[in-house]
């Protein structure tokens, strides 16, 4: 058989060029999420595709699909554990459903006395323990990311726990908040994230919880007159990704993207309050909303009308994690 080096030359050069393709294609990461993209989460996912496409040489690339655009948030979790997304950052109420029950500790009112007992609790072994519930399910978790402290809205005031009194409130599935407002003697109606402002303006609910970062980026002030801020509850989230696509990255590149992870989540966390902070004087600015805050007394009595909620849930999150958050609290000697 006579040698062509032309043709040999040719075929190698096409293997060659077939090779450097595959090594160019990127990996994917769809990143989903359900509020918008000027909110901490927002801001936090983008800030993560920036570092993490930075930190990969461009062999990652991260879609990021904000306010409910690809998956809903009754639907996202299934649809990371079926491989359709590999990232979300969902709220800690979502894991409840899920099976994993300790995670619902977060929802219980008034349980964080400062942002300090929070971190302890997140960056310490109380947030490594969660994140190992969540790898029988086909979930490993990276980072915890804070919102920040619940404000109220209705469309009257809500000062005294008597306020609430046959009021329809919506709330995230949990079954804590679920407990917290029936301690309160409203009716809570589980309702996705994207359908609150409908159902709003419509009078389906009358009020809803949540931080203000939230209620000013989703327009839920135009159609709320009234604002309480009472720092009731916490709304934080959890980085999560489908483990076997995890796992299955190659390590230098999981060791690059844990690295983008970290650096995302300081920024996030640090810029979560002045959001906070920025949305509640928008609201005020907007001048449709009455802004209220609960003067001393008036937040004992809600302390008190909401202190029951803990020991009815107790049994379903877990003494442990309940005890682990009391440690956390007495170490930094808060009352």
């Amino acid at each position: 058989m006579k040698f062509k080096p032309l043709a040999f030359a040719m075929a190698a050069a096409m293997l060659m060029s077939a090779g450097a393709h595959a090594q160019q294609a990127p990996i994917v990461i769809k990143f989903s999420h359900v509020v918008a993209n000027d909110t901490p989460k927002g801001k936090g996912a983008e800030r993560f595709k920036e570092l993490a496409e930075k930190a990969t040489n461009g062999r990652v690339k991260v879609e990021v699909y904000p306010n409910s655009t690809l998956y809903k948030d009754k639907e996202e979790m299934e649809a990371l554990q079926l491989g359709a997304v590999q990232m979300l950052a969902p709220s800690l109420a979502k894991f409840g459903p899920l099976g994993v029950k300790e995670f619902e500790a977060f929802d219980i009112p008034y349980i964080f006395p400062t942002k300090d007992v929070l971190y302890r609790v997140t960056e310490g072994p109380v947030g490594k323990d969660l994140f190992k519930k969540l790898e029988p399910k086909g979930i490993t978790g990276l980072a915890y990311w804070d919102n920040g402290f619940k404000v109220m809205t209705a469309n009257k005031p809500l000062r005294q726990p008597a306020d609430f009194k046959g009021m329809k409130m919506r709330i995230q599935s949990s079954k804590v908040l679920d407990a917290q407002f029936r301690a309160l003697g409203a009716n809570p109606q589980v309702m996705a994230f994207s359908e609150v402002y409908q159902a709003l303006q419509t009078g389906v609910v009358d009020g809803t919880e949540n931080t203000p970062s939230n209620i000013y980026t989703q327009k839920m002030h135009e159609v709320q007159k009234h604002l309480t801020i009472s720092n009731h509850g916490y709304i934080g989230y959890a980085v999560i990704v489908n483990k076997k696509f995890w796992d299955g990255l190659p390590a230098d590149v999981r060791t690059q993207l844990e690295g983008a992870m970290k650096d995302a989540t300081k920024y996030t966390n640090a810029i979560a309050e002045q959001e906070n902070r920025d949305a509640l004087e928008a609201i005020k600015k907007a001048g449709k909303t009455e802004v209220y805050t609960l003067n001393d007394a008036e937040k004992a009595q809600w302390r008190k009308a909401l202190l029951p909620v803990r020991k009815e849930v107790e049994g379903r999150v877990g003494k442990e994690v309940l005890v682990a958050v009391d440690k956390e609290t007495a170490a930094l000697g808060v009352k």
